[in-house]
């Protein structure tokens, strides 16, 4: 990951801990794919997908998050939760601009139908 990559995350994980999340795992990796952020927000697991996007041009960030890289997250998600009985979950997607990397747009529940 690049270092604005990095910083993107790093000010995604500040903000869900100031929002009282606690975070359990950063870049969390497998055979299916990687979650950014993994966290709890009291009896709830949060998979956390940060986009950063720098050139305006290709589309905002959530338009870079493609039915193919949602896939890749559930399936990440679920070998995650492998194992492990009842949990509730959700998906977060935050979304950074490179224009103004602080300002940072959190959807919660992105995913839910």
């Amino acid at each position: 990951m690049n270092g604005a990559g990095t910083r993107a995350e790093d000010l995604c994980a500040e903000l869900l801990q100031r929002a009282g999340l606690r975070i359990l795992a950063r870049n969390w990796r497998c055979r299916l794919g990687e979650i950014d952020l993994v966290a709890e927000e009291g009896a709830t697991l949060v998979f956390a997908e940060v986009r950063l996007r720098r050139d305006p041009a290709y589309g905002g960030a959530a338009e870079s998050i493609t039915a193919a890289k949602r896939a890749r997250l559930l399936a990440a998600a679920r070998l995650y939760l492998a194992g492990r009985a009842n949990v509730d979950c959700r998906f977060d997607v935050l979304l950074l601009d490179a224009l103004a990397p602080a300002r940072i747009r959190w959807i919660r529940d992105a995913f839910g139908e």
